[in-house]
């Protein structure tokens, strides 16, 4: 099946799961099940934006340590953050106003400073009604800074939940990676061994409390290759085989009333597999609005296979994205890789320079 038509076919009729309310902070890395807004004006007041002393601007016009402005009564000290008195408009840095009084025990001041200066305006960090985070976006450490800032400390997210089934011990530490990028990829992961054949794994797609599984090796056509089986027996299958280098073997199906995909074993065919079909199912459960991804210039040509849709595995650098190969891609190369490059299947490859896609995780 090619893979344009399996991405499609995996998704169709996916409802996105339920939102639950999080913490902020817990929630950094999530998508969002809503939008996050500003309920009122931060800050609510005039404040202060740095320690200093609390004047009206027009009383200091013009003082200067050669021409001090005396004034009657001590100005406001005020920390950073606190709201301003009233009839002050402008913060005065430390060492403006001397320790020593001027005459008849009046202040002196020996610098002036601009209406505004060292204030922060009401409403100037956030306003009222503003998007902080959009439902569908995952939320940054930067948007959950201003949501504190505003006193939201609780979010709505959409968390799937992911059973990785390791169908057999090869596929082990495969299943470990992707347990990584799962929960990267803002998924809540749980893991379940199946050993004993088709019977075991089919166990396995059906129990729990869970949005989809992953059944991670035993994908072939060997002998104890069993999850195909598995998945025909316990539920339906769809496909088996995707045109998609390496992951060959990939499938998909339902079990349960949920989706099974079924990925390959091997690590480069694992990563790729997950990057292709596993990426785009868990986007579908989390209702996730896709981003536009980032592009780099080739160092240097690239050849693919045509007819088949070819992950190719890269290293970043400043000045591109170096090809360390795709298919049976050994795993002494392929931790150097940091990104792929999805080849589509008219595409005979890219030549040195050119600015392709990436896909990062």
């Amino acid at each position: 099946m090619p893979l344009a038509e399996a991405r499609a076919r995996l998704v169709d009729g996916i409802a996105p799961v339920a939102g639950t309310i999080m913490s902020v902070q817990d929630a950094i890395g999530l998508y969002l099940g809503a939008d996050s807004l500003v309920e009122n004006d931060v800050p609510r007041a005039d404040t202060a934006l740095r320690d200093g002393w609390a004047v009206a601007a027009e009383a200091v016009t013009g003082a200067s340590a050669h021409g001090p402005i005396y004034l009657r009564g001590t100005p406001a000290w005020l920390d950073a953050g606190t709201p301003l008195p009233s009839e002050t408009d402008t913060i005065l840095e430390p060492d403006a106003i001397p320790t020593r009084d001027g005459p008849a025990n009046r202040i002196a001041v020996i610098a002036e400073a601009a209406e505004a200066e060292g204030v922060r305006r009401e409403g100037a960090e956030l306003r009222r009604g503003l998007v902080v985070a959009a439902a569908g976006t995952r939320l940054t450490p930067l948007q959950a800074l201003a949501l504190r800032a505003c006193g939201l400390d609780k979010v709505a997210v959409r968390r799937p939940r992911i059973r990785l089934v390791v169908a057999n011990a090869y596929a082990a530490s495969s299943c470990a990676a992707l347990a990584g990028l799962i929960a990267a990829d803002g998924g809540s992961v749980v893991e379940r061994a199946a050993t004993g054949g088709a019977g075991a794994i089919g166990d396995a797609l059906l129990e729990g409390e869970v949005e989809a599984v992953f059944v991670v090796g035993s994908t072939g056509q060997g002998r104890t290759d069993h999850a195909a089986t598995a998945l025909r027996c316990a539920g339906s299958l769809t496909a088996h085989g995707i045109a998609l280098r390496p992951g060959e073997t990939a499938g998909f199906g339902e079990a349960g009333g949920r989706p099974v995909l079924l990925i390959p074993g091997r690590p480069d065919a694992a990563l790729a597999a997950y990057l292709a079909l596993g990426r785009t199912l868990l986007q579908a459960l989390a209702n996730a609005q896709l981003e536009e991804r980032p592009r780099a210039p080739l160092l240097r040509k690239l050849v693919s296979t045509l007819g088949v849709s070819e992950f190719v595995f890269a290293r970043r650098s400043m000045a591109g994205l170096e090809p360390l190969g795709s298919f049976e891609l050994p795993l002494h190369r392929l931790i150097l890789a940091d990104a792929a490059i999805l080849v589509p299947p008219e595409r005979e490859g890219y030549g040195e320079g050119t600015m392709v896609e990436i896909i990062t995780w």
